[in-house]
């Protein structure tokens, strides 16, 4: 797995530059209207869900945990087609996708973590991008009802810094296949 996400170290850089653009533009135009909100949600969602699902594509004959990726990118996918087909969705509605979405990838990128603990050091970034999702889902549970602008800081906010988080992996991870190609040539 290490050796993909080696090759592949720019998808977590990709997806977290569009994580924290997402947040800046929710954080310019507060004034945003639900209805695009939902549609920047669901755009961010099925981008995110894209590369995920890319990622996990490129790697299927060498991973033997591939299906963990590949249900992060449909989930993301999915999240981002049901947001786009229907906006007028109410804004528990909203809060309770997001919340689902968040719930499911965080979940997923422990999972991963996990997997990879035994193979390179530094996977805690990887969990900590986990556990922030998951912090923020049961943030978004527990209070579906929060007025709009707090919800829309609590999202950018969660935006940037999970793509921060994403960007520092995925330089992390680039760094490291150098040293590992330097080993090698050796």
């Amino acid at each position: 797995m290490f050796d993909l996400l080696a090759r592949n170290w720019w998808v977590l850089v990709a997806r977290g530059v569009i994580a924290i653009l997402f947040g800046v533009l929710a954080f310019i135009w507060p004034g945003l209207t639900l209805a695009r909100l939902v549609l920047l949600f669901g755009a961010y969602a099925l981008v995110d869900g894209i590369f995920a699902i890319v990622l996990a594509i490129g790697g299927w004959k060498e991973r033997d945990d591939r299906w963990l990726l590949m249900l992060e990118g449909i989930l993301g996918v999915g999240i981002g087609i049901v947001t786009a087909s229907a906006p007028e969705i109410t804004s528990v509605g909203l809060l309770l996708y997001i919340a689902a979405w968040s719930l499911a990838t965080g979940v997923l990128k422990i999972a991963a973590a996990i997997r990879l603990r035994t193979r390179i050091r530094g996977e805690w970034w990887l969990a900590l991008s986990g556990a922030a999702s998951v912090v923020f889902a049961v943030l978004v549970m527990w209070n579906p009802i929060a007025g709009a602008l707090g919800l829309l800081w609590v999202i950018a906010s969660y935006a940037i810094a999970f793509g921060m988080i994403l960007i520092v992996l995925g330089f992390k991870v680039r760094r490291l296949r150098g040293r590992l190609k330097e080993a090698w040539v050796a």
